[in-house]
């Protein structure tokens, strides 16, 4: 068992005392929007052995199948399959959507092809892999996800009653569901210019002037981006989505070609081991419309929020249709909990002191905000502490 060290990163949009009030540490005043464990090269989680200090990528790549076990190996290759985050929203993030497996491996390549530097503002594709991913929320929670039916978004857009938006409203009306929602981000991502900044305008005085009477909170949602990101034509885009508030404990699965936007709020994130982004609103980084459109499935998606059920040992699983990651919340009783050994693990505590014993009687605490990585030993290790609750990130053999 290694207790971990992780970084934080400070993206402009994290919350300045989030993740400082996790960590029991005073906030500096700066944003810190998330904290990385695991082993993706950015930003690798630190640890020692043999009392020295090295990095978790290093260790791994040093004996896979000792850290990550066989299985894990033959079946997701020599590294970490996913990337565990704490993710901090103090405002809006990006709209954005996420490559599948076969896209992004051949948008890699042809940006390496190209020659185009990996940390070259305007590309795309970071790594090879693709990058679904999971939020389960540690306080209550606000994003857009997934397309609305057309006939939602047209109303929506309708309701507003701002006449510049009235071609997109017969776009949306008058074509089938793929092909409308298509036309209509295709046409959103093209305004430019005087007539798009009057248009995001009235669109940012229409939704704030209608916050205060829709009962769903959705129109509030989007106002709060209008005021974050002010001449943005994201705004409009994000009409065409899905508005969704998850309550502690809550989840929310993103597959490849979902787009979505996080607004506000706390929660674990995991994912799979990449970085690779496709935005399309609320941000002053790259949009490549092109390559977006090509990512970004067009088809209405209403959000799936996952609400599992607890198992006997105090273990809530969320279930997801891949194996690279598997996530469970542990609320831990009077009794322990057994973890199997199979599969590489990284635990944080979220809630509480929790204590980990492995078969040969070694122990490791873990207080609030502290987290271990536990490789795949085969043995088993038991996890206690009443109260205390603890995320176990792994994998699905």
């Amino acid at each position: 068992m290694d207790r971990l060290q992780n970084t934080v990163r400070p993206y402009a949009w994290g919350s300045t005392t989030a993740i400082p009030a996790l960590l029991g540490e005073e906030p500096t005043g700066e944003p810190q929007a998330e904290m990385w464990l695991g082993a993706h090269p950015g930003d690798a989680s630190r640890l020692e052995r043999g009392h020295r200090p090295t990095t978790l990528d290093r260790v791994i790549a040093a004996d896979p199948e000792g850290e990550l076990g066989a299985a894990a190996v033959a079946r997701f290759g020599p590294s970490l399959p996913f990337l565990l985050k704490v993710l901090a929203a103090g405002r809006p993030l990006s709209m954005q959507a996420h490559p599948s497996l076969e896209q992004a491996r051949a948008g890699f390549a042809a940006e390496e092809a190209a020659g185009i530097p990996l940390d070259a503002p305007h590309r795309n594709y970071k790594d090879a892999n693709h990058k679904p991913e999971l939020i389960c929320a540690l306080d209550e929670f606000e994003g857009l996800c997934g397309f609305r039916e057309p006939a939602d978004a047209a109303a929506l857009m309708a309701s507003l009653d701002v006449p510049a938006l009235a071609p997109l409203v017969e776009t949306l009306l008058g074509k089938p569901a793929p092909e409308a929602l298509a036309d209509a981000l295709a046409t959103i991502l093209s305004m430019t210019g005087d007539e798009a900044r009057r248009t995001v305008a009235e669109v940012a005085r229409a939704v704030e002037a209608a916050a205060g009477t829709d009962p769903t909170g959705a129109l509030a949602g989007y106002a709060y981006a209008a005021r974050e990101f002010p001449g943005d034509t994201g705004l409009i885009a994000s009409l065409l989505l899905n508005h969704v508030r998850l309550q502690p404990g809550e989840a929310l699965y993103l597959g490849a070609g979902i787009p979505h936007a996080y607004l506000r709020g706390t929660g674990v994130e995991i994912m799979a081991n990449s970085d690779n982004v496709l935005r399309c609103g609320l941000t002053p980084k790259h949009i490549d419309v092109p390559e977006l459109l090509r990512v970004v499935v067009f088809e209405p998606t209403a959000p799936d929020v996952l609400r599992p059920a607890a198992a006997p040992d105090g273990e809530h699983h969320y279930p997801v249709p891949i194996d690279e990651f598997r996530l469970s919340r542990y609320t831990l009783g009077a009794g322990p909990a057994v973890l199997h050994g199979r599969a590489p693990q990284i635990l944080l505590c979220t809630e509480g002191a929790a204590r980990l014993t492995g078969a040969d009687g070694s122990v490791l605490d873990l207080d609030r905000g502290r987290s271990a990585f536990l490789p795949a030993t085969g043995t088993d290790t038991s996890l206690s502490g009443p109260g205390a609750t603890v995320f176990r990130a792994t994998v699905t053999l």
